[in-house]
């Protein structure tokens, strides 16, 4: 589905990714972890179209997309989940959600919506209420909801994980793995790396903007080299 070669990116005279090359099959979940400034978001802000490239090229689905603007990206099916939710505050949270769906037609609205709040039983329960108003394991499950919106075939997930309590976080990733069960393509980035290599079918290893590692998840779990730098073992 996602094919990335050689891959780079710049602000300004500092180089965040050097020679990226990944690929992201259809219903796949692919990980991303690293240390911090490893350049991981840059990466997703370069695949969702919102951060400038310096070379190499992206392909989804065969088709270039490398020089497309971002909102041309996400009317293809490429949808990112910010890191720090970015929901709007003032809006409700059904109102959000709404907003999500700007590329889909009025007539799935009703069915888009049914189908988020089953999975986040909770935004239905404050779809009227002001989405700045909640917790910030509420407003993930928001940010991933206004995404899930939009039908996308590959979900960009940024940090999902980040500031939330233990309980929420296994809440967050369970959630991650039912989406991978229903088929959904995702390409995850999360400083959980334990969580996040568990539950990945294929994983890779960023360090300062370069893939040092790649395997199945289950195998660069049980790493050496990636216990000691990024499980704390």
């Amino acid at each position: 589905m996602l094919a990335v070669d050689a891959l780079s990116s710049r602000y300004g005279r500092i180089t965040a990714l050097s020679d990226v090359s990944l690929r992201v099959d259809s219903g796949e979940l692919v990980a991303l972890v690293g240390a911090n400034g490893a350049g991981k978001s840059t990466l997703l802000r370069a695949l969702s179209g919102v951060q400038p490239t310096a070379g190499g090229n992206v392909r989804f689905e065969g088709a270039d997309i490398t020089k497309l603007p971002a909102r041309a990206r996400v009317r293809m099916g490429i949808v990112q989940v910010p890191e720090g939710r970015q929901v709007f505050g003032p809006l409700s949270v059904e109102d959000n959600l709404r907003l999500g769906a700007y590329v889909r037609p009025a007539s799935e609205l009703p069915e888009s919506l049914e189908r988020v709040y089953r999975l986040f039983p909770i935004l239905a329960q404050k779809r009227r209420e002001a989405a700045g108003t909640l917790s910030g394991g509420q407003q993930q499950m928001l940010a991933m909801g206004r995404a899930l919106m939009t039908k996308p075939k590959l979900l960009l997930l940024d940090e999902p994980s980040m500031g939330l309590a233990p309980r929420l976080v296994a809440e967050i990733f369970a959630t991650i793995r039912s989406l991978k069960d229903a088929a959904t393509t995702i390409l995850l980035v999360d400083q959980n790396a334990r969580a996040a290599l568990s539950i990945a079918d294929r994983a890779y290893v960023l360090e300062v903007g370069r893939i040092a590692l790649s395997g199945r998840g289950d195998e660069l779990l049980v790493n050496p080299a990636v216990q000691q730098a990024y499980l704390g073992l």
